[in-house]
């Protein structure tokens, strides 16, 4: 039976559910337009007041980890929101042609490895494959600007990225303001990518490029739906510790066999990965004693290699 002290908390709760700046009921990715609503790059200050910007300040404001039960309750209900989400797009979606790149945020769009990775993007997504990452800048932003850039020609391409070079970095003025026009200008509905951002990073803007995102309050869920999903393959981009604890976390869904088979794990810098951060040398040391079973490395410096490891797996 419910008393009234428990009706009066029972409204204290739909209170504050209604109050949050997100929509706890929502069923539905996001896109550039709902994260950037209210953004106007002729307008000074309107990015601190867009909805993305609104709902980290409040994100930031509330605690990592709010001492309030409703606030948990509420990001909880919303990131529920984003699983089902994303069920209803891989519904729609083969997940062995889902790739996922992981790589460092602070790539600058002038670094000769964002255009690599551009360029491998744009490839895999007119093979019919379906580019996801973590959704933020650095070599994220470049998977999802080669899926958007998807069927587009050289110059095309080159003038794309001309005009992302005005904003190197994820903090300069101009960042977002340059992608919004490349999409402006190069528009398209054919080719889909997505993102999987995260407001604990919220100081690192979502990517517009990925056409479905998905974006998460709870980091540790959100990286799980990375490595998860991608059953297509992970290519690995020189970065740094985030990066590093993606590879040991895919290495272990790959050697249970998590989902029944295991997936292609591309490392794309030989020199990054075997000299700078040894990490291939490793793996392959640890499988060779058995401590590892079931990975399927590969070592790349092109794109060639890369596809080619990508469409072995297909082929099986």
């Amino acid at each position: 039976m419910i008393t009234s002290t428990d009706f009066d908390e029972l409204q204290g709760v739909m209170k504050v559910l209604k109050a949050v700046p997100y929509d706890v009921t929502r069923r539905t990715l996001y896109t550039a337009a709902d994260l950037y609503e209210g953004y106007d790059p002729e307008v000074p200050g309107s990015f601190a007041t867009c909805f993305d910007s609104r709902v980290y300040s409040h994100f930031i404001a509330t605690g990592k980890r709010p001492p309030v039960v409703e606030e948990s309750l509420a990001r909880t209900l919303h990131d529920h929101g984003m699983h089902l989400a994303l069920d209803a797009f891989f519904a729609t979606h083969d997940m062995r042609r889902c790739v996922g790149v992981m790589g460092g945020h602070s790539l600058l769009r002038t670094d000769p490895a964002f255009r690599q990775t551009v360029l491998l993007s744009k490839r895999l997504t007119e093979l019919g494959f379906c580019m996801l990452t973590g959704g933020g800048p650095g070599a994220m932003e470049a998977t999802h600007l080669g899926a958007w850039m998807a069927g587009r020609s050289a110059q095309e391409l080159e003038q794309a990225l001309s005009v992302l070079a005005a904003a190197p970095k994820f903090s300069d003025h101009g960042w977002l303001a340059t992608a919004l026009g490349v999409m402006r200008q190069y528009p398209q509905q054919r080719y889909h990518s997505l993102g999987i951002p995260t407001w604990l990073y919220g100081h690192e803007p979502s990517t517009p490029f990925a056409t479905h995102i998905a974006k998460f309050f709870e980091n540790s869920i959100r990286e799980d739906c990375i490595l998860t999903q991608a059953f297509g393959g992970i290519i690995y981009t020189p970065g740094s510790a985030g990066t590093l604890q993606e590879v040991f976390q895919d290495a272990v869904q790959n050697h249970y066999l998590t989902f029944g088979f295991s997936s292609p794990m591309v490392f794309l810098g030989k020199d990054f990965w075997t000299s700078e951060v040894p990490v291939y040398p490793l793996l392959q040391e640890l499988s060779a004693r058995g401590r590892y079973r079931n990975l399927r490395l590969t070592l790349a410096d092109d794109a060639q290699t890369t596809e080619a490891a990508l469409l072995a797996f297909q082929q099986q």
